[in-house]
């Protein structure tokens, strides 16, 4: 204890002896020894009363340095709970902003947290959230698949994954990996319940459960799957369509021999149901080919009036099979045009072959070719018309992607690979209803243009092509004359 604290305390006794001594001394002594007695006691009592003094000094300092540390103290513990708050608000936003979805969950099966993602992957409405005041009440808000995907996670190690259904009936995968913390108020309680007692029961854990979003990777492993197995379908289609088209072309020529060998009228159609069959088979084993691994055209000036015409007669025997009438009208003589023929002919084959199966019981097919203008520039237009049932509404957009076809059997690569052509050559390829009943198929090429000595050149060359030919319509004509004939000699 402080030195004025214990003179203090003796002031009393001091007071009380200088009493008695007083009386004492009176009694044997004279009145100037006791004023002299008198005189030391007061000195005394001023003494103790300026050490008490300072003693209560060097108190209030004590008690203003105890304030001032107290002070600085809670000001120390309030910028510890600002930071935590901060700190707190940072990882709340990292956990709203991740990826992927957190759920804990307590022992007791209550949802304490849920983030925005795991709000997200489970369905549940925004707003109903949990927080640590207010958790679900138990895992029934969760849905049963679900329920089952964190069960698996809770009992096996590593990420397991699980396909559920939306509220659309769509399918998603979701992934989830486990982890088990202790629960942070019952570790609290225990320990200050016995500091040195380590309870690690797992019931006083909390199970943490991230959970991802799966789907677009499995699927790209579909898609990849998907892709191999076409791969290989494809390679195998080609190697067939390979090994078809080699007879093919032996049977084609066989076919055309008999048909220029003056047969009689009864066995000439009957080569022309033949060839009609060919280049029919023919059509479809290039179609194949040309999708699977269509190659770059090999593009040389070609007539296209001379391409219509070759259209003309090489469809006949097709289109009197489908009893239909094939009209050609060819304005296109003498316009060259940068094109692969051999693909440019399929894209005919294969719009004529398409207008004859849209008519299983007759009909009328007009192939048409003319100079338009488009644009600065001009351009070939060749259309395919017939008098078919025409395009479905819903089926517009569709009719050009691979596979699609409105006739069972069919593969549903003709048209799609006719545009592909088309594309290859800077042109369009559309379709649409003609007015009345059918539909048309308009092929869109765009001509480059020329100086007047090429264009010279390129009539010249047309001009002696065309006086060796015969045209479309009058091979047509006198192919029927000549069929009228051989019925009239049968007759």
């Amino acid at each position: 204890m402080p030195a004025g604290l214990s003179t203090t305390a003796s002031i009393p006794c001091l007071a009380a002896a200088g009493a008695i001594a007083g009386e004492t001394v009176t009694g044997q002594i004279g009145a100037g020894e006791e004023e002299r007695f008198l005189l030391q006691a007061f000195r005394s009592f001023a003494e103790a009363a300026d050490s008490l003094e300072r003693s209560y000094g060097m108190l209030r300092g004590e008690v203003v340095g105890l304030r001032r540390e107290l002070e600085q103290s809670n000001a120390g513990l309030a910028r510890s709970l600002a930071e935590n708050r901060q700190m707190h608000a940072h990882l709340n936003r990292i956990l709203d902003g991740l990826p992927c979805g957190v759920l804990a969950e307590r022992s007791d099966g209550s949802v304490s947290l849920l983030n925005p993602e795991g709000r997200r992957l489970l369905g549940t409405p925004p707003g109903s959230e949990p927080d640590s005041a207010h958790p679900f009440a138990a895992r029934s808000t969760v849905p049963a698949a679900f329920r089952d995907l964190l069960d698996r996670a809770r009992s096996a190690p590593g990420e397991q994954e699980q396909c559920l259904r939306d509220h659309k009936g769509r399918e998603r995968w979701l992934a989830a990996r486990h982890a088990a913390v202790q629960d942070g108020a019952v570790k609290n309680k225990n320990k200050n319940e016995d500091e040195n007692e380590n309870n690690e029961n797992e019931g006083d854990c909390v199970s943490i459960f991230i959970l991802r979003d799966v789907s677009d990777a499995k699927q790209l492993v579909q898609e990849r799957e998907k892709s191999r197995r076409e791969q290989a379908l494809a390679e195998m289609a080609s190697i067939l369509a390979h090994e078809i088209r080699n007879p093919l072309g032996s049977l084609e020529l066989f076919a055309g021999l008999l048909a220029a060998a003056g047969l009689p009228p009864q066995c000439r159609r009957w080569v022309e149901q033949v060839q009609a069959g060919l280049r029919t088979l023919a059509a479809t084993v290039n179609n194949v080919l040309h999708f699977h691994s269509l190659p770059a055209p090999q593009r040389v000036p070609v007539d296209l009036g001379l391409v219509l015409d070759w259209a003309g007669g090489f469809l006949i025997p097709m289109a009197r099979q489908a009893r239909v009438e094939l009209c050609l009208r060819n304005r296109l003589q003498g316009v060259w045009f940068a094109a692969d023929r051999h693909c440019l002919e399929q894209v005919l084959l294969n719009l004529v072959l398409n207008a004859l199966r849209a008519m299983p019981g007759g009909g009328w097919v007009e192939v048409s070719g003319q100079r338009i203008h488009e644009g600065s520039g001009g351009a070939a237009s060749i259309s395919v018309s017939d008098t078919g049932p025409g395009i479905e509404a819903g089926e517009v957009a569709r009719i050009f992607e691979p596979g699609f076809s409105t006739r069972s059997g069919s593969p549903g690569l003709g048209l799609a690979v006719s545009r592909k052509i088309v594309e290859q050559h800077g042109g369009s390829l559309s379709a649409v209803n003609r007015a009345g009943s059918g539909a048309s198929f308009t092929l869109t090429l765009p001509l480059a243009d020329e100086s007047g000595s090429e264009r010279s050149a390129n009539e010249r060359s047309a001009n002696e092509r065309l006086t060796n030919e015969r045209s479309a319509n009058e091979r047509l004509q006198e192919q029927g004359q000549e069929e009228d004939t051989g019925r009239e000699d049968a007759g």
